[in-house]
Protein backbone atom coordinates (compact mmCIF):
# COMPACT_ATOMS: atom_id res chain seq x y z
CA UNK A 1 0.00 0.00 0.00
CA UNK A 2 1.25 3.34 -0.92
CA UNK A 3 2.28 6.74 1.21
CA UNK A 4 -1.31 8.45 0.20
CA UNK A 5 -3.35 5.05 1.07
CA UNK A 6 -1.46 4.56 4.56
CA UNK A 7 -2.41 8.23 5.18
CA UNK A 8 -6.30 7.49 4.02
CA UNK A 9 -6.07 4.25 6.09
CA UNK A 10 -4.95 6.15 8.90
CA UNK A 11 -7.42 8.91 8.90
CA UNK A 12 -10.09 6.80 8.78
CA UNK A 13 -9.02 4.08 11.76
CA UNK A 14 -9.98 5.43 15.45
CA UNK A 15 -6.82 3.42 16.27
CA UNK A 16 -4.33 5.76 14.57
CA UNK A 17 -4.10 9.75 15.53
CA UNK A 18 -4.77 10.43 11.72
CA UNK A 19 -7.79 12.54 10.69
CA UNK A 20 -9.48 15.16 8.31
CA UNK A 21 -8.75 17.67 10.76
CA UNK A 22 -5.20 17.23 10.66
CA UNK A 23 -4.58 17.15 7.06
CA UNK A 24 -6.90 19.75 6.64
CA UNK A 25 -4.73 21.68 9.17
CA UNK A 26 -1.33 20.82 6.85
CA UNK A 27 -2.74 21.85 3.76
CA UNK A 28 -3.93 24.67 4.88
CA UNK A 29 -0.48 25.93 6.36
CA UNK A 30 1.07 25.14 3.27
CA UNK A 31 -1.43 27.56 1.48
CA UNK A 32 -0.64 30.08 4.06
CA UNK A 33 3.03 29.66 3.39
CA UNK A 34 2.52 30.03 0.04
CA UNK A 35 0.64 33.18 0.41
CA UNK A 36 2.82 34.74 3.30
CA UNK A 37 6.21 34.16 1.21
CA UNK A 38 4.28 35.21 -2.33
CA UNK A 39 5.99 31.92 -3.67
CA UNK A 40 3.97 30.32 -6.30
CA UNK A 41 2.89 26.95 -5.16
CA UNK A 42 4.27 25.05 -7.76
CA UNK A 43 7.46 26.65 -6.76
CA UNK A 44 6.27 25.45 -2.82
CA UNK A 45 5.73 21.91 -4.30
CA UNK A 46 8.98 21.70 -5.46
CA UNK A 47 10.74 22.96 -2.19
CA UNK A 48 8.26 20.37 -0.37
CA UNK A 49 9.68 17.05 -2.35
CA UNK A 50 13.18 18.58 -1.57
CA UNK A 51 12.85 18.73 2.02
CA UNK A 52 10.41 15.53 2.37
CA UNK A 53 13.46 13.39 0.42
CA UNK A 54 15.52 15.21 2.99
CA UNK A 55 13.54 14.40 6.04
CA UNK A 56 12.57 10.43 4.90
CA UNK A 57 16.98 10.23 4.53
CA UNK A 58 17.47 11.49 7.96
CA UNK A 59 14.45 9.44 9.62
CA UNK A 60 16.12 6.64 7.97
CA UNK A 61 19.21 6.88 9.09
CA UNK A 62 18.19 7.40 12.71
CA UNK A 63 16.13 4.24 12.65
CA UNK A 64 19.46 2.38 10.99
CA UNK A 65 21.57 3.95 14.12
CA UNK A 66 18.54 4.02 16.65
CA UNK A 67 16.06 1.66 16.18
CA UNK A 68 12.65 2.61 14.71
CA UNK A 69 11.24 3.70 18.11
CA UNK A 70 13.81 6.44 17.48
CA UNK A 71 12.65 7.72 14.20
CA UNK A 72 8.99 7.31 16.00
CA UNK A 73 10.09 9.59 19.25
CA UNK A 74 11.33 12.52 16.09
CA UNK A 75 8.20 12.12 14.23
CA UNK A 76 5.92 12.46 17.85
CA UNK A 77 8.08 15.24 19.48
CA UNK A 78 8.47 17.49 16.44
CA UNK A 79 5.52 17.48 14.32
CA UNK A 80 2.93 20.10 13.76
CA UNK A 81 1.53 22.80 12.06
CA UNK A 82 3.83 25.71 13.82
CA UNK A 83 7.44 26.57 12.99
CA UNK A 84 10.12 24.68 14.99
CA UNK A 85 13.73 25.04 14.27
CA UNK A 86 14.23 22.17 16.63
CA UNK A 87 12.86 20.03 14.21
CA UNK A 88 15.27 21.42 11.76
CA UNK A 89 18.12 21.27 14.30
CA UNK A 90 16.99 17.72 15.20
CA UNK A 91 17.37 16.19 11.37
CA UNK A 92 20.05 17.98 9.65
CA UNK A 93 23.21 18.77 10.71
CA UNK A 94 24.49 22.83 10.33
CA UNK A 95 26.25 21.53 7.02
CA UNK A 96 22.91 19.16 5.79
CA UNK A 97 20.54 22.26 6.47
CA UNK A 98 22.99 24.66 4.22
CA UNK A 99 23.65 21.68 1.53
CA UNK A 100 19.04 21.75 1.33
CA UNK A 101 18.86 25.03 0.71
CA UNK A 102 21.44 24.83 -1.61
CA UNK A 103 19.54 22.36 -3.31
CA UNK A 104 16.27 24.36 -3.18
CA UNK A 105 17.91 27.48 -4.14
CA UNK A 106 19.20 25.61 -7.24
CA UNK A 107 16.27 23.96 -8.29
CA UNK A 108 13.81 26.58 -7.47
CA UNK A 109 15.66 29.90 -8.25
CA UNK A 110 14.73 31.28 -4.85
CA UNK A 111 16.87 33.01 -2.57
CA UNK A 112 18.71 31.14 0.36
CA UNK A 113 16.83 33.79 3.31
CA UNK A 114 13.63 32.57 2.13
CA UNK A 115 14.34 29.42 1.79
CA UNK A 116 16.17 28.84 5.23
CA UNK A 117 12.62 30.78 6.63
CA UNK A 118 10.77 28.40 5.41
CA UNK A 119 12.62 25.06 6.67
CA UNK A 120 11.17 25.49 10.30
CA UNK A 121 7.71 25.67 9.06
CA UNK A 122 7.77 22.48 6.60
CA UNK A 123 9.70 19.83 8.15
CA UNK A 124 7.31 20.03 11.46
CA UNK A 125 4.49 19.87 8.73
CA UNK A 126 6.46 16.81 6.77
CA UNK A 127 6.19 14.78 10.54
CA UNK A 128 2.97 16.02 11.19
CA UNK A 129 1.72 13.88 7.77
CA UNK A 130 4.40 10.94 8.94
CA UNK A 131 2.66 11.15 12.49
CA UNK A 132 -1.39 10.48 10.92
CA UNK A 133 -0.41 6.49 11.12
CA UNK A 134 0.81 7.06 14.97
CA UNK A 135 -1.40 4.31 17.15
CA UNK A 136 -3.15 6.64 19.63
CA UNK A 137 -3.01 3.93 22.72
CA UNK A 138 0.44 3.17 21.74
CA UNK A 139 2.33 5.97 20.42
CA UNK A 140 5.54 4.97 21.30
CA UNK A 141 5.58 1.80 21.07
CA UNK A 142 3.15 0.98 18.37
CA UNK A 143 3.95 0.37 14.22
CA UNK A 144 3.34 3.57 12.34
CA UNK A 145 2.11 2.05 8.94
CA UNK A 146 2.51 5.57 7.74
CA UNK A 147 6.14 6.00 8.54
CA UNK A 148 6.91 2.61 7.86
CA UNK A 149 5.51 3.06 4.09
CA UNK A 150 7.24 7.05 3.90
CA UNK A 151 10.60 5.15 5.15
CA UNK A 152 10.31 2.34 2.76
CA UNK A 153 7.97 2.80 -0.27
CA UNK A 154 9.30 0.72 -2.67
CA UNK A 155 13.05 1.66 -2.06
CA UNK A 156 12.92 3.67 -5.11
CA UNK A 157 14.43 6.61 -3.39
CA UNK A 158 11.00 8.13 -4.76
CA UNK A 159 8.70 9.36 -2.03
CA UNK A 160 7.43 12.58 -2.79
CA UNK A 161 5.26 14.46 -0.02
CA UNK A 162 4.38 17.04 -2.28
CA UNK A 163 2.12 14.77 -4.55
CA UNK A 164 0.81 13.36 -1.32
CA UNK A 165 -0.15 16.93 -0.23
CA UNK A 166 -1.73 17.25 -3.31
CA UNK A 167 -3.53 14.35 -3.16
CA UNK A 168 -4.40 14.98 0.05
CA UNK A 169 -6.17 18.19 -0.59
CA UNK A 170 -7.96 16.65 -3.18
CA UNK A 171 -9.20 13.90 -1.08
CA UNK A 172 -10.83 16.45 1.56
CA UNK A 173 -11.91 18.44 -1.30
CA UNK A 174 -14.57 15.37 -1.91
Amino acid sequence: MGLFDQIVSAVGNSNQAGSASQIGAIVNTIQQLSNNTGTDPSTLQSVLSLVGGQVRSSLQQQRAVNGEAQAQAIVNQYSGTQPSPQAVDTLFSSNQQQQLIQQIAQMTGMNLGSIQQMLPVLVPLVLNLLQSGTQTQNPQGGANPVLNAFLDADRDGDVDVADVMQMASRYLSR
